[in-house]
């Protein structure tokens, strides 16, 4: 078995072709989907770029060991190489392991450190890039614009074509962490793909509209700190279109990677992840980007896992899985390797089968960007509740309000239903080894 995964940054749970809600094009991801399992209830640990991808490498709640936001802001914890992690298992079982693009996995080291043969940085694509076109200069900042380079020579193809000629050399098991950094903002896609939609033709997420009435303050302030008071839908569709652009550039990059395995006649021998470290408000709730939220614009994900051996055809998965803790237990079950240390996640295989207990997401963060502000989450199929551990909870009906833009945390029809998600919530953060589970501030959500 050969292991291949495709994380990109910051895409949101809705936009993948094959579920035909956003006209969005993703063709290549909608035949994984259509050749592998659509998880439709797949959410990130954290919706923040290195906790998320910390997570994905450890198998553990990024808070557990202290790595709260992105390092580089502050003294934060992130990963040190020393200790066991699956993918240094999958090197001493024989595996040749290769990365590819951005890393945001540790401040102390890089790929090669944490057991990878083979790194190819994002830094120096971008290096050799700007070599043979000199640093362009864009106008218009975090909202994006096209990009002149050609999409062939842009970052996403050119990983794409290194990540396949390393794998046409293989003769052997292997692993690829194949990591780029979009759709996140500003997005830049190179032509066809940033005249592929116009703007008139974006749809309002449904989390649009939102007033932040009875919300915690910071949402607010999240909004001023962008400068975007004032914007309509109007303003952030251009955004919106660049975004579905940019998806559809990364498709089409992804789809030389999946030709490769099939021309090699390996594609059905190599276990295939597509997912992202989380998604983006892109004008949902009236903001730009992730930070200080716990909506669903940021905490689902898209999640589809190819590997014929062990996973059905076409099937479509609503069970409440997380991209990142639930990664290494899944490689580690279908490799046969022993656990890296310890998991806060199950095997995708378990959750299909419904052998997982947890029957909810939890998602946690504790801010960045602007400050610092601590949140943690619990979400099943109906109803989502936010604790905000200096501010205003949060509760929502989901199957009334799916845009989560109305706060009934004070309604008394759901008070019971409140208490009980609190205690499943208290549990969980206490079995993830959560900091704020410690006796000083947990009695907030009860006993």
């Amino acid at each position: 078995m050969n292991i291949l995964l495709l994380l990109v940054d910051q895409w949101r749970a809705e936009c993948i072709g094959a579920l035909k809600k956003i006209p969005v094009k993703t063709p290549n991801i909608d035949r994984l989907a259509a050749e592998g399992v659509l998880f439709t209830n797949a959410y990130t640990p954290t919706p923040v770029c290195a906790p998320a991808r910390q997570a994905l490498m450890s198998g553990r709640q990024a808070d557990s060991f202290g790595a709260l936001w992105n390092y580089g802001l502050g003294n934060v914890a992130s990963l040190k190489p020393e200790g066991d992690y699956w993918m240094k298992n999958l090197q001493k079982a024989g595996y040749k392991n290769a990365y590819f693009g951005q890393w945001h996995s540790s401040e102390y080291a890089q790929a090669p450190e944490f057991g990878y043969d083979y790194y190819l940085p994002l830094w120096d694509v971008r290096r050799q890039i700007n070599e043979k076109y000199g640093n362009i200069s864009y106008k218009n900042g975090w909202f994006g614009d096209t990009n002149p380079i050609p999409y062939e020579d842009e970052a996403p193809h050119r990983l794409a074509d290194a990540a396949c000629e390393w794998i046409e050399k293989q003769d052997g098991p292997w692993h690829v962490w194949f990591d780029l950094p979009c759709p996140h903002l500003p997005c830049r896609p190179s032509e066809p793909f940033a005249s592929m939609y116009k703007p008139e033709d974006t749809v309002p997420w449904a989390s649009f509209g939102d007033t932040l009435e009875n919300k915690p303050f910071i949402q607010r302030q999240q909004i001023h700190n962008w400068h975007l008071e004032d914007m309509t839908w109007d303003d952030f569709a251009p955004c919106v279109a660049r975004y579905y652009g940019m998806m559809t550039q990364l498709d089409d990059a992804l789809g030389k990677i999946i030709k490769t395995l099939e021309n090699r006649g390996i594609l059905d021998d190599t276990l295939i992840v597509f997912t992202s470290d989380h998604g983006d408000t892109s004008g949902g709730h009236g903001m730009m980007d992730k930070h200080y939220i716990l909506y669903d614009d940021v905490t689902r994900v898209p999640l589809i896992v190819r590997y014929p051996k062990a996973f059905k055809k076409g099937e479509i998965c609503d069970e409440f899985v997380s991209n990142c803790l639930d990664f290494a237990p899944t490689v580690e079950a279908l490799a046969s390797l022993p656990a890296a240390g310890v998991r806060h996640g199950v095997s995708l295989m378990d959750s299909i089968d419904g052998k997982n207990p947890e029957k909810f997401s939890v998602s946690t963060s504790n801010g960045q960007q602007f400050g610092l502000f601590t949140q943690r989450c619990i979400r099943d199929h109906k109803y989502k509740y936010i604790w905000n551990l200096t501010d205003i909870d949060e509760f929502y009906d989901l199957e009334k309000d799916p845009g989560e833009k109305i706060n009934r945390i004070d309604c008394v029809e759901y008070a019971d239903i409140i208490t009980e998600m609190k205690s499943k919530l208290k549990a969980a953060l206490k079995r993830r080894n959560d900091p704020f589970c410690n006796g000083s501030v947990d009695w907030q959500l009860g006993k």
